[in-house]
This record gives structure tokens, C-alpha cells and sequence, in this order.
């Protein structure tokens, strides 16, 4: 994918949560398309350390980063001796991506410590530092929102939703305190593509149906499923989002494709591209009181501001990448 090509040469990237989903994707999408930059990944790395939930606390894994060749630093964002030692590389670009991205975690207090406390942590290093901040905010801060959901809108309905929507109003304040600095929120909403195996069961459900339909089972939808929509946004223009904050104007903006469509879509894509015809299971939703039953993103101002334009439909998205779920389906078995 194109886009336009900033000078990066000798530059220095941070990228915290760099061995995560879309973390690795950044450091990969820099060291291809900007050699002469220097790029260094900070991950906590996972441990076999859980939630009360039975999730992993960390999703960063080395094999994300096989084809990487800049530096890996292993640290927590929550160690402020960690963080101070990032101070001396004099970073002129942060993109911070570690957080807890887990929606059923229900404890506040780590939550927040490692979202929110961390973060304007990192924001004070880049004031510091003089660096520009591009960070990953969230639909969650929506809830259940009317959509399209647009900025201002916001009604987290849990405790990731509510860190999501604190680390935007630290933003808008350092906007304030700091005029010409540059700092920018991106709100994702439904992102999937390569890398995110490693998120196990908080993966997209695009690779959750392909692995079941390539087992030949049928794949499990929960109840309503027609009727539950979001706004599924492929890796590749997550992406691109990040590369044009890089010369934006500071705010927070969200990240989608501006379509809004149901998982039984996913499902029926997926057997279309599979060549699979099996019937849908449907169960019951443990997660209703805290659901977002309907996401679609107003990206009008991402396209205005930032130049973004979303270039996968969720079919284009699945095409490109069914051959990286089917991979993993062969690894698997």
C-alpha cells in the first residue's frame, strides 16, 4: 500500500506493545518502508501470568518479530524505572499500543493503572522528548452510543471503555498545556488481520469462524447475530491511519471504515471464500450488559484532517487475508 513518503531518515520510533497485534505491524510497515529510520520495540512480553477472567495479562509474543531487525526492549509500562530508560534514546516519534486490550477484564484498578497512569506517564517523555505522540484509543469509549458513533458521543459501557475515554481527556488537556506538540488519539474500532493469532480467544472474530469452518465445524455465533453490527477495519488501513498522524493535526479521530456490518456477514464470506457450507450454531450472549450491539465509525474527520481513506471493504479484507488464516488452520492441525 502507498502512501506519502514522510523523511524518517535517522529518526527514532518508539513502539510500545510492539510484539502485539497491531504493534508488530507498525514496526514491520517502518523498517520495510523506512530503512533509514530507527525503530525500537518496548513489550512486556506474555508470561503465563492470567485475568480473573483466565485471559492472558500479555499478548506480545516473539514470533510476531521474527522479521524484524531493529531493537526489542522487554519492560513494563506500569515500571516508571522501565519508562525512564526510554528517556535517553530522545525519541522523536511514540506509537504506544501496549495497554490491556482485553474487554472482559473487570479490574478497574489494573485497568486504569496500566491504560491511564501509563500513559500520561509516556506523554510526559514525550513532551520531554519534544516527540510526537500517535496512540490506540477505542470504539469501546462509545458503548452503546447512536451511530454512527462520532467524537463527543461517548458512553463506555465497561471499565476498558472508560480507560480508553480517560487517556483522551489527558490528550486534550496536554493539547492545551503543550499548543505545539502533536498528539494523536485513534480510535480503532474492529480490527483484524496478520499477527493477531496470538490474541487467543480476544482475537477478531474474522479468524475465529475461519478456524472453525477449516475444521469443518460449524461455526458458533451468539444469538441475534443478523442483528449485531460493527465496523470491521483490516490491519492495512489501521496502518495507514497511524503513518498520516504522523504529520496530523493533534486530536483524537476514529479509525474505521465507516460501514457498519454484521457477523453473520463474516460468516458468509467466509464460507463463500472457503468453499464450506456449514450450518450456524447460535448461543446465548454472556456479555449483553456490557455489549455494543451496533459500532460504525464517523471518519469524516479522519478523512478531512488526517487524509485517511479506507481502502478494504470487509470482503476485500477477508480475501486478503484468508491465506494467513489458513496457515494458522494448517499449523493447527
Amino acid at each position: 500500500m502507498k502512501y506519502t513518503k514522510l523523511n524518517l531518515d535517522s529518526k527514532k520510533i518508539l513502539i510500545t506493545g510492539g510484539a502485539g497485534f497491531i504493534g508488530s505491524n507498525l514496526a514491520l510497515h517502518f523498517q520495510k518502508n523506512y530503512p533509514n529510520s530507527e525503530i525500537v520495540v518496548f513489550d512486556k512480553f506474555r508470561t503465563e501470568e492470567t485475568f480473573s477472567n483466565g485471559n492472558l495479562k500479555s499478548f506480545g509474543h516473539f514470533k510476531n518479530l521474527l522479521e524484524f531487525h531493529g531493537e526489542v526492549i522487554s519492560g513494563d509500562i506500569n515500571s516508571k524505572n522501565d519508562l525512564e530508560k526510554l528517556v535517553e534514546y530522545g525519541f522523536d516519534y511514540i506509537f504506544h499500543q501496549g495497554a490491556i486490550s482485553d474487554t472482559t477484564v473487570q479490574d478497574q484498578k489494573i485497568m486504569v493503572e496500566t491504560n491511564v497512569n501509563a500513559f500520561k506517564n509516556l506523554l510526559d517523555i514525550a513532551m520531554l522528548n519534544n516527540a510526537t505522540m500517535i496512540y490506540a484509543s477505542s470504539a469501546a469509549t462509545y458503548g452503546n452510543a447512536k451511530s454512527p458513533q462520532k467524537i463527543g458521543d461517548e458512553s463506555p459501557q465497561n471499565i476498558y471503555g472508560f480507560s480508553k475515554l480517560m487517556m483522551d481527556n489527558i490528550t486534550y488537556k496536554y493539547i492545551k498545556k503543550y499548543p505545539n506538540a502533536r498528539i494523536i488519539g485513534l480510535r480503532y474500532f474492529n480490527v483484524y488481520g496478520k499477527n493477531e493469532f496470538f490474541k487467543g480467544s480476544t482475537s477478531s472474530m474474522i479468524l475465529q469462524f475461519g478456524l472453525q469452518l477449516l475444521k469443518g465445524k460449524n461455526p458458533k455465533l451468539f444469538e441475534g447475530s443478523a442483528n449485531i453490527f460493527r465496523d470491521f477495519i483490516y490491519i492495512e488501513d489501521i496502518i495507514q491511519a497511524n503513518v498520516k498522524a504522523l504529520s496530523g493535526k493533534s486530536g483524537i479521530y476514529n479509525v474505521g471504515t465507516g460501514k457498519a456490518r454484521s457477523f453473520q456477514d463474516i460468516v458468509d464470506i467466509l464460507q463463500e471464500e472457503l468453499k464450506t457450507d456449514l450450518q450456524s450454531e447460535y448461543i446465548s450472549n454472556p456479555y449483553k450488559s456490557q455489549y455494543q450491539f451496533y459500532t460504525e465509525a464517523d471518519i469524516s474527520k479522519t478523512v478531512s484532517d488526517l487524509g485517511y481513506s479506507p481502502n478494504f471493504t470487509l470482503e476485500d479484507g477477508i480475501k486478503s487475508y484468508l491465506n494467513e488464516i489458513i496457515k494458522i488452520g494448517d499449523e493447527q492441525n
